[in-house]
């Protein structure tokens, strides 16, 4: 009797579970752009701004510090970018105060993950540029293995390169030539490389970094990139000069 109440249930679900099958079919998808702009800010809702009122203020005051002002808006892209070769130029720049002497700044596009706007840049718009827990990082590269990563680096469509880096790709992704301070790579020769301590481990298709030795990678707070970016606008301002970079030839196709 046990068993077969059990199977009446059991029945009984199944086809309560049957009878609400859907028969709906899918026979298109439409969609529409909303914006997002200040006229949502015409009639705020003063609850929700009163609630969150000193969070704001918490977070201005963290995020609002001017570090100092750039020449013009930048953004980065490949092959070559004002964004994408000012953050290659700072690695070298900062070099110096880790005693290295280096040939070379590397960057990866990937990680630069917003652009800058003309005018005074906060330590939150850094932020938003260098967001990651990336370390400046130095590495030697004999000239074989740098044009081996030159090759990678054409093979991605660009990165970012310290001034006196010139780069020759095709649109194919192939390293027609390479120049670094207007000479040729010496096959057997060393070179110096400041980067960050993501690429040293051959990331982003940038298998070559990891290639290198006395590898350097301070891992104090400080090191940290969007410190030494913020650090580098502050010797700027200091001295009144307005951050600045353009796309130069760096990187060219052909």
């Amino acid at each position: 009797m046990r068993n077969r109440l059990f199977f009446y249930a059991l029945t009984g679900v199944l086809l309560l579970l049957s009878s609400c099958r859907s028969h709906y079919q899918l026979t298109g998808v439409e969609r529409s752009r909303i914006v997002v702009d200040s006229r949502y800010d015409r009639q705020p809702d003063e609850t929700a701004a009163s609630y969150l009122a000193p969070y704001k203020h918490q977070v201005d005051s963290a995020m609002g510090p001017v570090m100092g002002r750039v020449a013009r808006n930048m953004h980065a892209e490949r092959p070559e970018s004002n964004l994408s070769n000012l953050l290659s130029d700072v690695m070298v720049w900062a070099a110096k105060d880790y005693n290295e002497q280096v040939v070379l700044g590397i960057y990866n596009m990937g990680g630069i993950r917003a652009d800058l706007t003309r005018g005074e840049v906060t330590y939150g718009d850094v932020l938003d540029v260098a967001p990651f827990e990336n370390k400046i990082a130095f590495t030697t590269l004999k000239g074989e293995t740098l044009l081996k990563l030159f090759r990678q680096i054409a093979k991605r469509g660009g990165e970012g390169v310290s001034r006196g880096c010139e780069l020759v790709i095709t649109k194919e992704g192939e390293l027609v030539s390479a120049h670094l301070n207007g000479q040729e790579i010496d096959p057997q020769g060393e070179y110096r490389v400041a980067t960050i301590d993501y690429l040293l481990g051959g990331n982003d298709g940038m298998s070559a970094m990891n290639e290198g030795h006395d590898v350097r990678s301070p891992q104090d707070k400080q090191s940290n990139t969007r410190f030494i970016i913020m650090n580098y606008f502050k010797e700027k301002a200091a001295k009144g000069e307005v951050v600045d970079a353009q796309v130069e030839g760096r990187i060219t196709l052909r």
